[in-house]
Order: structure tokens, then sequence, then C-alpha cells
């Protein structure tokens, strides 16, 4: 008999991500799952369902909400959690800050490497599995960093890992 092996995907995520995540996923089971029972409660008081806008509407969110609480419960069952301070300054890993210079216009911007959940570019915090997440992962100070832009490549220095 053939065994089955399963292979635990670790979801990586900063201290802050994870809470953040734990946050969202308390507020969907305590308070937005109560709103749609509600809502639908609501919905079937006003009579025939299958012309029933407001039902359906109320069942769609229902949808969505339990959807999205496996997605959360999976992640936090599965994370990772990754304390920047303790990594080492040599290559760029997750949760570290990379400075970089735009090689075109000598500007300098600084980004954290973070996981999905977290990427957030108006606060500097960049997803690994972006292009530029990606392009930037394992690179050492003073090397390149090549990407391809939804306008074109874009070339960066690695100027400091922070």
């Amino acid at each position: 008999m053939k065994q089955e092996q399963y292979i635990v995907e670790r979801v990586p995520m900063t201290r802050e991500g994870y809470e953040t995540l734990k946050k969202e996923l308390n507020q969907l089971k305590t308070v937005e799952r109560s709103k749609v029972i509600a809502a639908i409660e609501e919905a079937r008081a006003h009579g025939d369902l299958s012309e029933n806008a407001e039902y359906d509407a109320a069942k769609d969110r229902q949808g969505f909400i339990e959807g999205r609480i496996g997605e959360l419960e999976y992640k936090l069952g599965h994370a990772d959690i990754i304390d920047p301070d303790t990594l080492s300054k040599d290559r760029a890993v997750f949760g570290c800050r990379v400075e970089l210079e735009n090689i075109d216009t000598g500007d300098n911007v600084i980004y954290q490497l973070v996981g999905p959940d977290e990427s957030d570019i108006g606060n500097g915090r960049i997803s690994i599995s972006s292009p530029l997440g990606k392009a930037i992962i394992g690179k050492q100070v003073g090397e390149e960093i090549v990407f391809q832009a939804p306008g074109g490549k874009r070339l960066f220095e690695l100027i400091d890992i922070h």
C-alpha cells in the first residue's frame, strides 16, 4: 500500500502581520458572522427566497466570510513567525529592510520584505512574491537588482540591509 506524504506549507510572516491576521479573524468570527446571519434571517422573513436579492446578497456575503475565516485559520495555523532582528544582514532575506537606489533617478527608497498578506507599498512593505521582492531576495549590498515592472525594466542598487 502506497503511503501518502503531506507537505505542510509554512507561511512566513512577521509578528505584526500575525497579529493583524488574528484581529481580522476575530472580527470575522465575533462580529461579521453574526451580522450576516441576522441579515439572512431578516431576508428570509420577506418571503419568497427565489426572487429575494437581499437573501442572495447575504448568502454570498456569508460564503465570503466563511471562506476568509478558513483561509485565515490555515495561514495562522501554518505561520512561521520571523523576527527580523534575529536575521543575518549579509543578504536580503524575508523580514529585513533594504535600502535601494534607483539607478535612473538617483532616488533612494527603503522597503521591508514581507509576506503577501502584509504588503503595503504605501508603508514601505513589499511582498517577497512581487517582482521586485523576488529580485531583491538573496542579494548583497552593492549588487544590482533588475526586474520587469509594468512600465518596463527597472534597475536598482542595493545600498544597505537594515
